[in-house]
């Protein structure tokens, strides 16, 4: 095997390489334009500005938002997950959330009810057959609703397998029932389409870095119609400066400070460059790799494959005798680049039944080609014929 050879399979931790274009564009910034954005009226503030409006006009298109003002911009998914949270939620209020969620959805909720703020649950969402999977969450759901249920809050994609969460039919329960419905897009945006106000979301947070192919520092919230959270951070917004409090509106309410315009800028290629591949053409491409590896994997003995049944762009599985540590440093020394452990997700990790050390996490981007696949699992038999006792 040639170890000089590097293949990143790490794609949900941050897609890498990034396009030509953001590069450029990002270098571009930097070089040309990058002043402070709404700090001045001078010509390279303004053709910050210029860009930022442009990339929150893009990315209201592509996640179905009708007005580009309900789009903000953020440092990256959790800090957006933790103004929507934080920013809606009472006193008194019950939350429910899924069995899959992430550290960035579980541990702000967690502080929260461990002050006695609110409270919260989990609902299943690994419900057997992925056909009847929206008729049983939704039902699971209402199983769990108390008179001060306020809020339900899902991930769209697991960041440990490939299995999706029925958000348009999420959407149209909670709104039924009264309910917010706040979506974790991290591991969905750039995969699969999603519409803000077609599916009845109140608040989409989502990274620049993943499947939008931006640069790492930078995310998005996507408020729905009529949904405005209070204020997490405080501060310059080169707007109203002589008032005290934080402007009324998105999306200056959200952006205290001065914002990631480099980031921003590659950003905002980012989305063109999906956009100009196709959102079915990447995810038909990620399918047929995961396809492959899954197909290859089964076949040996030894290896454990989890919730193999859905198909994405994420494959999660462990190598007998092996801890995923060993294994995820083994393969890193054949030039493999992967994820192991817990993946800040132990709720997830907890209904896929994973063991106590994790699991070795695979995640292909646009990027990946089969050649991948193959080098991956000859890695995995020399590790398995030389650790793994097989």
């Amino acid at each position: 095997m040639d170890r000089k050879r590097l293949i990143y399979l790490d794609n949900a931790a941050t897609t890498f390489p990034k396009p030509r274009a953001v590069t450029d564009e990002v270098v571009r910034c930097m070089t040309q334009y990058g002043g402070n954005a709404g700090r001045g009226g001078h010509t390279l503030a303004m053709a910050a500005a210029e860009k930022i409006f442009e990339c929150r006009c893009l990315a209201a298109e592509f996640f179905g938002v009708s007005d580009p003002e309900r789009v903000f911009f953020t440092m990256n998914t959790t800090q957006g997950l933790n103004i929507v949270l934080k920013g809606l939620l009472r006193e008194g209020d019950h939350v429910l959330i899924s069995d899959l969620e992430h550290n960035a959805v579980f541990r702000p909720l967690y502080r929260l009810a461990k002050q006695g703020a609110i409270r919260f649950d989990c609902f299943p969402s690994m419900t057997g057959d992925p056909r009847q999977n929206a008729v049983r969450i939704c039902a699971g759901i209402a199983r769990r609703l108390q008179p001060e249920t306020k809020l339900v809050v899902c991930t769209h994609a697991s960041n440990l397998c490939s299995a999706t969460l029925p958000i348009r039919q999420i959407g149209e329960f909670c709104h039924r029932h009264g309910l917010l419905f706040v979506v974790d897009a991290a591991q969905s945006a750039g995969h699969l389409p999603i519409s803000v106000d077609e599916m009845g979301i109140d608040a989409l947070c989502v990274p620049g870095h993943k499947g939008l192919y931006g640069p790492q520092g930078c995310g998005m919230v996507l408020l729905g119609k009529n949904v405005l959270p209070q204020t997490l951070i405080e501060g310059g917004s080169g707007a109203h400066s002589l008032e005290g409090e934080m402007p009324d509106l998105p999306p200056e309410r959200y952006e205290a400070g001065t914002l990631p315009a480099v980031a921003i800028a590659g950003l905002c290629e980012g989305i063109r460059s999906v956009q100009g591949v196709g959102l079915e053409t990447v995810f038909d491409h990620e399918k047929a790799l995961y396809r492959l590896a899954r197909e290859q994997l089964s076949e040996r003995r030894g290896i454990t494959l989890y919730a193999p049944e859905y198909e994405g762009a994420t494959l999660l599985f462990n190598v007998d005798g092996l801890t995923s540590e060993q294994v995820g440093s083994l393969l890193n020394e054949d030039g493999i680049c992967v994820r192991s452990g817990h993946h800040c997700a132990a709720l997830g990790h907890r209904a896929l039944g994973t063991p106590p050390h994790g699991a070795v996490r695979v995640s292909f981007g646009m990027y990946n080609q089969a050649r991948d696949v193959e080098y991956l699992c000859q890695s995995l038999d020399r590790i398995r014929q030389e650790y793994g006792g097989v």
